[in-house]
């Protein structure tokens, strides 16, 4: 059986040629003067494309305008205060407070606002001044910033985009980090691996009873009934999903209640951000499913707040930006992502920001400043994230979860179901090589869809290693199975029947943070249903066991929850505190760190003694010590 990997989305908008149009006159003093705004992507969508005529002036456009964080470097002491005991400890800002010390001045934002007024375009600012969210037409937008939208056609796909980037006197443009949305060309895609004895099948099975893990071997797994004992059951806490697919709520109510799990009422609350994403998105549904479910079985009287987004840059940056700025939850847990190699090629290629990780990594410090417990998958494809959404086999980590100022949530393998009959007889790292022989014997050649499954983790390329990874044993080196030699320009790899051990050094920050089962081997039951238009949830309802971080990140922010009422607290940021935690005596993290092919993620294992690898982070937690800690 094989992993219902973490949905992976990419976002490729195009952009459009100029054409000279005249605006109204505006109160600027530099209204004579231009200067253009970094957008969501470049022209290279322009190459490839074809443009068939200006789009309709009266197209609906919705945009975001992502303002420039201020005093980032004060900022980023702050929130070391937050999650080091002495003064500061846990006393975090509101979101109005974040606003007037790390947005640009109110004035800015009111400008901007004034601005696309005068060319009939309504704009709202979320709470944290971060991020403007602008409604208009596809003619106000042209005047506005000085643009021509034109429909295009690339692979199949009818869209409107600027061949130039957008432009504004340099009043307002040089307090804007880069536009969204001008463009609403995109190429997302999600996509589930399952277990591969059922591989065959992709629907759930209405007939059968879940055969899986449940909750509640999660929580003799990990330690996490003591907790129960002490009456925490997640009360007062309230958790954040951020997704981009719908699902039907019923779904996690059957889940619990078949799993005798005794909720808060009504716990469930849904946000369609920018409209939600609407039926066409309903591939991911399942992941919105086992996200609520998963989180809410291990945290039983929290609610949860589910922010649904349109598959599109603009969706997702919304989706962050009201979890965040509403300041409503004390946990948020993301299962969506895209390797940096992607994004790296698709800046490249003049097709996304350079700019477009700080957006997200923005939001992740407000977050942070503001005492959320944020956590994103690490993705499901070893040390090898562009293999998937990239076609590459150069070592590549995921986006979102490379912020420093999130939790990468990593993947294991436990010896039990499908995983035992495979020969693993201890808690490991997930990587799929222990299936290679297995593979062989059905007939799949050495590279296959399986060859890359296994719990994400490795170096960013994009941020630098935070200070509270620094000194860590094992952080910035480790020791590899050379499963796979990879090309110069990394389009083909060769598969190593006897790998080598090989040991070396890397920069940047160290993915993931911690790591808890999630091979779809020894996976979950998932119950979910697809949404339908009047709201039936009939369709392709039943059990399904998958596997994938995807259940990490949601398990850790229910985890979180059940934490902080018990400790009657409110922990913040995981990472400065459990990295510290994990170089104390009697640590609540147990680092995984067999050397070898009985623990790797596909490339990274572990070195006997360090306290780190790029294969599991800190290893597994003991989340009765880990509370006890925190407190």
């Amino acid at each position: 059986m094989l992993t219902k990997p973490m949905h992976r989305w990419m976002a490729i908008a195009a952009v459009g040629t100029l054409a000279s149009v005249m605006a109204p006159a505006v109160a600027f003093a530099d209204t004579t003067s231009s200067q253009a705004i970094p957008q969501g992507v470049g022209p290279g969508v322009l190459q490839q494309a074809s443009y068939f005529g200006d789009t309709d002036p009266n197209t609906p456009v919705t945009v975001d305008i992502v303002m420039k964080l201020q005093n980032q470097g004060q900022l980023a002491q702050f929130i070391n205060q937050t999650t080091t005991p002495g003064r500061g400890f846990r006393q975090y800002l509101s979101t109005s407070s974040f606003a007037s010390k790390y947005a640009p001045n109110p004035q800015i934002a009111s400008a901007i606002q004034t601005y696309l007024r005068a060319y009939g375009i309504q704009s709202t600012v979320y709470s944290d001044k971060l991020v403007i969210t602008a409604t208009g037409t596809a003619g106000q937008f042209n005047k506005a910033f000085n643009i021509s939208l034109m429909n295009a056609s690339l692979h199949g796909k009818k869209f409107h985009a600027t061949k130039t980037p957008p432009q504004a006197p340099p009043s307002i443009a040089n307090s804007i980090l880069c536009i969204l949305g001008l463009s609403n060309y995109s190429d997302f895609t999600s996509q589930a691996v399952k277990p591969l004895s059922t591989s065959g099948s992709t629907e759930p099975n209405a007939d059968s009873a879940p055969s899986a893990l449940m909750p509640s071997d999660l929580e003799q797994q990990y330690d996490v009934t003591p907790l129960y004992k002490q009456g925490a059951t997640g009360q007062g806490q309230t958790i954040g999903i951020v997704s981009l697919a719908d699902f039907n709520p019923s779904d996690a109510e059957y889940f619990w209640n078949y799993n005798h799990i005794q909720t808060k009422a009504n716990r469930i609350h849904v946000y369609d951000v920018d409209g939600g994403s609407g039926l066409s998105e309903a591939d991911g549904s399942d992941e919105t499913s086992l996200d609520v479910e998963q989180s809410g079985a291990l945290a039983p009287q929290a609610d949860i707040n589910v922010y649904v987004g349109p598959n599109s840059d603009t969706g997702f940056v919304d989706a962050f930006a009201k979890s965040i700025s509403d300041d409503a939850v004390q946990e948020l847990s993301v299962s969506w992502g895209e390797s940096e190699t992607a994004i790296a090629s698709a800046v490249q290629q003049n097709l996304e920001t350079p700019q477009y990780a700080q957006v997200f990594n923005q939001l992740f410090m407000e977050a942070a400043a503001q005492g959320i417990s944020t956590f994103a998958a690490a993705g499901d494809d070893g040390a090898y994230s562009a293999a998937r959404d990239n076609g590459t086999y150069n070592l590549s980590v995921l986006n979102p979860a490379d912020s420093p100022y999130i939790t990468a949530a990593g993947g294991t393998t436990l010896p039990v179901l499908e995983a035992a009959q495979f020969g693993v007889t201890k808690q490991r790292a997930w990587g799929y090589d222990y299936l290679y022989s297995f593979l062989a014997q059905l007939g799949y050649p050495p590279l296959n869809p399986y060859s890359f499954a296994g719990g994400g983790g490795g170096f960013s390329t994009v941020f630098a290693t935070p200070d509270y990874q620094q000194g860590v044993s094992g952080v910035n080196r480790y020791t590899a199975v050379q499963w796979w030699t990879p090309s110069a320009d990394g389009t083909t790899t060769t598969f190593n029947s006897t790998p080598q051990i090989v040991t070396g050094t890397g920069s940047g920050r160290n993915l993931p943070d911690l790591s808890m089962n999630a091979d779809p081997e020894s996976g979950y039951s998932v119950y979910f249903s697809l949404p339908t238009t009047d709201g039936s949830s009939d369709l392709d309802t039943g059990w399904s066991q998958y596997g994938g971080t995807s259940f990490v990140a949601p398990q850790l922010a229910g985890l979180s929850a059940l934490i902080n009422s018990a400790d009657h607290t409110q922990v913040g940021f995981w990472n400065p505190q459990i990295y510290r935690f994990a170089q104390q005596h009697n640590s609540p993290l147990h680092p995984l760190d067999d050397t070898g092919t009985s623990n790797d993620n596909i490339y990274y294992t572990g070195t006997a003694g360090t306290i780190y690898n790029q294969a599991t982070g800190l290893g597994t937690p003991d989340v009765a010590q880990l509370a006890s800690s925190f407190r």
